[in-house]
């Protein structure tokens, strides 16, 4: 029946229909629900039947462990810091909410935490669809082509690599740059040279650090202050330097390996499960969606270049002593490895360039992290800079590889 509709309307959507200019809208709906009709009469080269909408929505299924922990983790840490400060019940219209549901705030309530992380991650990701898809459209209709299925991907990891008290003013307009200036005005899906949600995450980054990166934005409680983990050991002794995370100071609660390989710590909604990440990790692998050169590259140059730096030491720098291990599971790091270095569009093409972006990524993810403080995430700006590289990175290994066969089969 619904395939009978969808043709019965097709005639009003095509050429020289009433409603031509917008087949774009009908396009993006019929090929969501159902496989295009049309077939490729001339020579092609096809890798499978995967086309960008299926494998988009991969991605998507990838991410699901990830929503999950941004639903329950951020619920969890807002009702683990009103049960530390003696608040009995959330303010505004998410108090309202839960009290409507009967739903009490403990955290070892599942339920409870699942619903009021939904309260904070489901208004940031209805504001990035609506604002990132109505820039989508907007670009699909002046151009005249098909609505790029790549913002299905955008739209949800920007939200999932926000803080959850970021104002959603700010969610539209770090959307809106991401998407304009990260991607439409270079043509669009597959044309662009920078990631589009890391476009936008260092937009707000840069122009709104308080609201992002400052220790009052990590947990969804008025008045309650949190650092990061990472923000925690930027500011600590050097000479305990991992004793920040372990031993914290007042209104801190120690921080074990495990528990942030779990991600049941403050941090960004998305990102703060490395099991997570490597269950989307495996998924991404297993369908061929995602390069694990790229990933394990990126792997072999953050682990090997930190642990120069844990081997040097410092007394002046704490972040100089914390372990390989450690950076693994710590902030973005496992998050940007498994689905922000390997964006196909903006990453490195061949296997060799795949293996120098990825090891580029890694060090400068450490050495951001580890020289610089005042940044203490890094992956975003290493993952940005990879980006930048990528084509050139590309274009010297395909000369590589022209002038070694050259070099072989010259006569």
């Amino acid at each position: 029946m619904l395939r009978r509709f969808l043709d019965r309307i097709h005639p009003a959507f095509d050429r020289k229909g009433k409603l031509e200019r917008l087949y774009p809208l009908y396009e993006a709906l019929d090929t969501f629900l159902y496989t295009p009709g049309e077939v490729t009469r001339a020579d092609s080269h096809v890798r499978d039947s995967l086309d960008l909408k299926r494998l988009m929505s991969m991605v998507i299924v990838a991410l699901v462990p990830c929503i999950f922990m941004a639903f329950w983790n951020t619920g969890y840490q807002a009702n683990l810091a009103m049960q530390h400060a003696g608040i009995e019940a959330a303010s505004g219209w998410r108090g309202m909410v839960m009290s409507s549901l009967q739903l009490g705030y403990a955290p070892n309530n599942f339920l409870s935490c699942l619903v009021h992380g939904g309260l904070y991650f489901l208004p940031v990701y209805i504001v990035t669809m609506a604002v990132g898809g109505t820039w989508e459209l907007v670009f699909s209709l002046v151009r005249r082509h098909d609505i790029n299925e790549g913002f299905l991907v955008t739209g949800m990891l920007f939200p999932l690599t926000l803080p959850p008290t970021i104002p959603l003013w700010q969610v539209a307009l770090g959307i809106s740059f991401g998407i304009v200036i990260g991607k439409e005005v270079f043509g669009g899906t597959g044309k662009n040279f920078l990631n589009p949600a890391l476009t936008a995450r260092a937009f707000l980054y840069f122009a709104y650090p308080a609201q992002i990166s400052g220790d009052a934005v990590w947990v969804a409680v008025d008045g309650y202050t949190s650092a990061t983990s990472l923000g925690r050991m930027a500011v600590a002794d050097p000479a305990t330097g991992l004793q920040a995370l372990l031993s914290p100071e007042a209104q801190q609660v120690p921080i074990t390996w495990m528990q942030a390989f779990l991600g049941t710590i403050a941090g960004s909604m998305g990102e703060t499960s490395a099991l997570a990440c490597l269950i989307g990790a495996l998924i991404l692998i297993a369908t061929g969606i995602g390069s694990w050169r790229i990933m394990a590259a990126v792997l072999v140059g953050g682990m090997g270049f930190s642990a120069v730096l844990y081997y040097l030491g410092s007394e002046t720098n704490p972040v100089f002593n914390v372990p390989p291990w450690w950076h693994l599971v710590l902030g973005g790091y496992a998050f940007g490895l498994v689905f922000m270095a390997t964006d196909p569009v903006s990453a490195a093409m061949t296997d060799t360039g795949k293996w120098v972006y990825g090891i580029l990524i890694g060090a400068m993810t450490i050495l951001i992290r580890v020289i610089n403080p005042a940044f203490p995430e890094g992956i975003m700006l290493a993952i940005l800079f990879g980006n930048v590289f990528a084509p050139t990175i590309d274009y010297f290994v395909i000369q590589a590889n022209v002038k070694r066969r050259l070099a072989r089969y010259a006569t």
